[in-house]
């Protein structure tokens, strides 16, 4: 009975959220929340730790990459990122100012489809003038010189980054786009399965036309995992910020195995973990399994179970409120920029690799 007793003071309605949540969320997801915006702020965002974000499920649709993520990465709260690339397609109707709008999820959608009308729940957009507008200019800016040679996805979406910061400037919409923001702040993004969605339906189209982009996973897996051990190596700490679940948080959190396990390398996990999530962790699946489950793969230190946590809500809930507590009440980090870092990082792990390496 050592922790503090439950009865907070009446809400007046002139609460500050960071208070309001100090004082209010003290039980079940509530408290799961607060804890995690805790650990965000008083451990993650240390100086010497280095910040890994994962991004699954239809965020940018629903606004979240201008809102939160954008946010986050100008503050440096965020170094690096895995998404997927649906979120990263969506977020180039931002980048080119054609509109989303707020729909309902009770709708005829036959109905919407012979109006030119598609859906993501309660999300409306455009098949013609959003959709089909941002493949166009899509399709232009891919077969660009720059773009014909291999490279991962950190690389591609640097490069896309650029356009996006200009279609930005032209339209005057700035800091509506994570691709945008993620270029100007040297945060790398990495999406794990680059053919599972429209701007990978994009590049194999073109590819039949004759486009000589590639995109090679292996890269993406081997410069992750060059920022975990640089954090480990250069006397900080890494931490995971999970975003929902899916393929992102496993590219994520498969860092450390192959470190560990692959490249041979002594390590022991993540130092912290934070997850928002609505999986649940009975049945199996990577997005609901927990923290202590990822210890036995060697992606979590068990000595720091404590500082990791999962709350299970919304992320649309969520994100937004452990934004506005992390800019509430912890100072701008400088930025890392791992993105331009990331040769000399890949060099430090292959050196280590075949220091260790019994191949």
């Amino acid at each position: 009975m050592s922790g503090r007793r439950i009865m907070p003071a009446g809400i007046t309605g002139r609460e500050k959220l960071p208070g309001l949540m100090d004082r209010t969320f003290l039980a079940y997801n509530a408290a799961r929340l607060r804890q995690g915006c805790e650990l965000y702020t008083e451990k993650m965002l240390a100086p010497d730790t280095v910040v890994g974000m994962s991004l699954a499920g239809a965020l940018t649709p629903a606004g979240l990459g201008c809102s939160a993520v954008v946010p986050l990465i100008k503050a440096g709260f965020v170094d690096w990122i895995v998404a997927t690339g649906a979120n990263m397609y969506h977020d180039l109707h931002f980048a080119f100012n054609l509109p989303l709008h707020v729909g309902s999820h009770v709708v005829d959608d036959t109905d919407l489809r012979r109006n030119d009308v598609v859906r993501i729940y309660d999300v409306f957009l455009g098949y013609t003038d959003c959709l089909m507008a941002t493949d166009k200019i899509l399709r232009s800016i891919i077969v660009q010189p720059e773009f014909q040679r291999e490279m991962g996805t950190a690389e591609f979406y640097h490069l896309l980054g650029r356009y996006a910061a200009e279609w930005e400037r032209k339209t005057g919409n700035k800091d509506v786009s994570v691709l945008a923001a993620a270029y100007r702040a040297g945060v790398p993004i990495h999406t794990s399965s680059p053919g599972d969605s429209t701007i990978g339906m994009n590049i194999a189209g073109l590819e039949l036309k004759g486009l000589k982009l590639r995109i090679n996973p292996s890269i993406d897996v081997n410069e992750t995992t060059s920022y975990v051990l640089h954090a480990k190596r250069s006397g900080g700490k890494s931490a995971v910020l999970l975003i929902g679940g899916g393929s992102p948080k496993n590219f994520m959190l498969q860092t450390e195995p192959q470190i560990q396990e692959v490249l041979m390398i002594k390590e022991l996990g993540q130092d912290y973990f934070f997850q928002v999530t609505d999986a649940r962790p009975d049945t199996g699946g990577l997005s609901g399994a927990t923290p202590h489950e990822a210890v036995s793969w060697g992606k979590v230190d068990p000595e720091k179970l404590p500082d990791a946590l999962v709350c299970y809500t919304d992320v649309t809930i969520a994100l937004p409120m452990l934004t506005h507590y992390a800019l509430a009440t912890h100072p701008r980090r400088k930025l890392r920029r791992l993105y331009d870092k990331r040769a000399r990082l890949v060099e430090d792990l292959t050196r280590e690799f075949f220091a260790h390496s019994h191949f």
